[in-house]
C-alpha cells in the first residue's frame, strides 16, 4: 500500500516538472519569436541593442537589463506615486482583497520593445533617401499618426502614390504601436523618403503602470470619496465630471502633443526646415492635387493672407468640386471643422509651443479640442485659418475612438471617396486660386469651446504633457 501511494506522488510529480517545463519552454520560444521579428524589420537597430547589451553584461547581466538602464536617460517620466495598492475591480470591496497585492514587474518582452523604440528615435534612420536625392530642405513634409488599422493605412499609402510631386516628400510615420503588419504597409512605400518615430509613453511601452493602465489607479466610475478610502494612486484627481483617466482616450492627446514637437524640434533632417508641415492621421485619404494645392495656398498665405495661422486641405462637408476646386475661404479656426488636414510653419508651431502649460492641463482628452481652447485662452490672436472649400483630403475612417461600428468596411469607404474624385477629375490641379470669403479685419474672433469632454483631470497626464518640450 506505501509503495502504490509512493508511485502515485512520483508520477504526479513528475507530471508537475513536464508542465512546468513546457510552460518554460513555449515562453523562451514566444520572446525569441519576438526578438527575431525585430532583428528581421529592424536589423540595424536590433544589432546595436544587442552589442550594447554584451558590453555591459558584466553589470547588467542580461540584454533586458541592458535595454532597461539604456530606455531610461533618454526620456523624462512625470513622478509616479509610491504603491499603495492594487485596485482592478470597479467595487470598494473587491478592491480591498487586494490591497496586499505587490505591482506587477515589467516583462522581458517589454524591456525589449521599449529599447527598440529609443534606438529607432535615436537613430532617424531615412529610407529612399538615396533613391530621391532630388528633394529640397524646405520641401513639404507629411505627419502621419498611427495607430493599429492597417487596413486603413494602405487606402492612405495608396492615395499618396498617386499624388503629384509625392517624390520631393518627407513622410514621417509617428506610432504609438508597434506590429509587424502595421511596419509591413510602411515598408512598402517607396514613392518618397520616409522616417518612423514612436511615441516612447505608448501603452503598449508601459502595459501595467502609467501612462498606460496601472492596477493600482482608480476605477474610472468610483466616487471621489470611496477613492480616497480605497487609497488608489489618483483619488485626487478626478475629472470634470468625476472620472478617473482611461489610459486609451488619454492616449491620444499625449501622442499628438509629443509628435507636434519631436518632428519640429528634434527630427535631426528638420533642424533648419523653414517650410510646411502636413498632419494626418492613418485613416485619411488624400487627393491626387493635394501637393499642388498647398504650394498654391502657400503663395496665396504670402501674397493676400499674412495673418493665416493655418492651412487645411477641407473639412468634413464633401462639397461638389464643379465652380469650387479653384477657391479657398479664410475663417476662423474650428475644431469640429479644421483638424483634417492642417499645414502649419515653424513660426505657428513656435506660438502653439508657448502654450504647452494650457494644452496640457485643460480637462479635454481630445487634442483638436484642447486646441481650440488655445485659441481664446492662450494664443496671441485667435487662429485664421486657409480652407479649400472643395477637400482635397477625406476621413475614410467609419469606426475608431468616436465610432463604434460593429464592423469597418475601409474597401467601401475607398469607393465612394474614389467615384468623387473620378468624376471631378477635370476640376483638380487648379492653375491658381481665389478667396470667395474673408473675415473682416477686426474678425468675430476665436470660437470658444462649447464644453469641456473631460478624461484628463489626472496630474500625472498633465506633468508628463509638459514634460515633452524638455526631452532630449
Amino acid at each position: 500500500m506505501r509503495f502504490r501511494i509512493y508511485k502515485r506522488k512520483v508520477v504526479i510529480l513528475t507530471l508537475v516538472v513536464v508542465i512546468c517545463g513546457l510552460a518554460f519552454w513555449s515562453s523562451g520560444r514566444q520572446k525569441k519569436n519576438i526578438s527575431l521579428q525585430f532583428s528581421k524589420e529592424f536589423p540595424k537597430e536590433f544589432e546595436a541593442v544587442k552589442r550594447s547589451s554584451s558590453l555591459s553584461s558584466s553589470s547588467s547581466g542580461s540584454l533586458n537589463n541592458h535595454i532597461q538602464v539604456q530606455a531610461t536617460p533618454a526620456v523624462s517620466r512625470a513622478p509616479v506615486l509610491p504603491p499603495v495598492i492594487q485596485v482592478n475591480g470597479t467595487h470598494l470591496e473587491n478592491a480591498k482583497d487586494k490591497a496586499k497585492m505587490n505591482k506587477p514587474e515589467v516583462d522581458n518582452t517589454t524591456l525589449v520593445y521599449r529599447g527598440i523604440v529609443f534606438q529607432l528615435n535615436f537613430d532617424q534612420t531615412i529610407r529612399n533617401e538615396e533613391k530621391y536625392k532630388s528633394r529640397q530642405k524646405d520641401d513639404l513634409v507629411v505627419v502621419v499618426q498611427v495607430h493599429n488599422r492597417p487596413d486603413y493605412l494602405k487606402l492612405l499609402v495608396d492615395s499618396l502614390r498617386k499624388a503629384r510631386g509625392v517624390e520631393n516628400i518627407l513622410l514621417i510615420f509617428s506610432h504609438d504601436y508597434w506590429s509587424p503588419e502595421i511596419n509591413k504597409v510602411v515598408a512598402s512605400v517607396d514613392f518618397c523618403q520616409v522616417l518612423q518615430i514612436f511615441f516612447p509613453f505608448s501603452i503598449q511601452l508601459y502595459p501595467q503602470e502609467f501612462p498606460g493602465n496601472d492596477p493600482r489607479d482608480c476605477p474610472r466610475d468610483i466616487p471621489k470619496k470611496d477613492a480616497l478610502k480605497l487609497g488608489c494612486i489618483n483619488a485626487d484627481y478626478p475629472d470634470s465630471f468625476g472620472h478617473y483617466r482611461e489610459a486609451k482616450f488619454s492616449q491620444t492627446k499625449h501622442h499628438w502633443w509629443w509628435k507636434l514637437h519631436f518632428v519640429w524640434d528634434r527630427v535631426r533632417a528638420l533642424k533648419d526646415h523653414q517650410g510646411l508641415v502636413l498632419l494626418i492621421e492613418e485613416d485619411h485619404y488624400l487627393s491626387p492635387d493635394f501637393i499642388h494645392l498647398l504650394k498654391l495656398m502657400k503663395s496665396l498665405k504670402r501674397e493676400q493672407c499674412t495673418d493665416c495661422d493655418i492651412l487645411s486641405l477641407g473639412s468634413y462637408s464633401h462639397i461638389g468640386y464643379s465652380s469650387k476646386a479653384n477657391k479657398v475661404e479664410v475663417k476662423a479656426w474650428k475644431s469640429t471643422e479644421h483638424n483634417m488636414g492642417m499645414a502649419l510653419s515653424r513660426e505657428t508651431y513656435q506660438k502653439l509651443i508657448q502654450c504647452t502649460d494650457t494644452f496640457c492641463t485643460y480637462d479635454d482628452y481630445n487634442w483638436d479640442w484642447s486646441l481650440q481652447h488655445l485659441t481664446v485662452a492662450c494664443l496671441p490672436t485667435y487662429w485664421k485659418v486657409m480652407v479649400s472649400e472643395a477637400p482635397r483630403i477625406f476621413h475614410a475612417g467609419d469606426c475608431g475612438m468616436h465610432h463604434k461600428k460593429a464592423s469597418c468596411m475601409p474597401v467601401s469607404q475607398k469607393t465612394k471617396i474614389e467615384n468623387i474624385l473620378q468624376s471631378s477629375g477635370n476640376q483638380l490641379f487648379p492653375k491658381n486660386l481665389l478667396i470667395t470669403k474673408r473675415l473682416p479685419a477686426n474678425g468675430a474672433g476665436g470660437v470658444a469651446p462649447h464644453v469641456k469632454n473631460g478624461g484628463w483631470g489626472d496630474i500625472r497626464d498633465h506633468e508628463l504633457c509638459k514634460s515633452y518640450v524638455r526631452l532630449q
